[in-house]
């Protein structure tokens, strides 16, 4: 069975997803010291009102983040 994966950027409100991977060339190391790496299970919250940024949930804690750092994430359904 193969589990198709997409962006952050592209998950709707409400979905939970587990990064499959990250685009450690262009993503700021901060992010990933924050907690976003392979393996981690995200939700998706909510979108500002005009789509950026966009407000996850990620290890107990609200993480704000830009949809172009988004679009670097690779994310399967959980």
């Amino acid at each position: 069975m193969s589990t198709a994966t997409t962006t952050l950027d592209h998950i709707q409100p409400g979905q939970q997803v587990t990064i499959t991977d990250c685009n450690v060339h262009t993503l700021p190391v901060k992010l990933m010291e924050m907690g976003l790496l392979p393996g981690v299970r995200v939700k998706v919250i909510r979108f500002a009102p005009f789509g950026d940024p966009i407000d996850l949930q990620i290890r107990g804690y609200h993480l704000s983040l830009r949809k172009s750092e988004a679009a670097q994430i690779s994310v399967c359904a959980a």
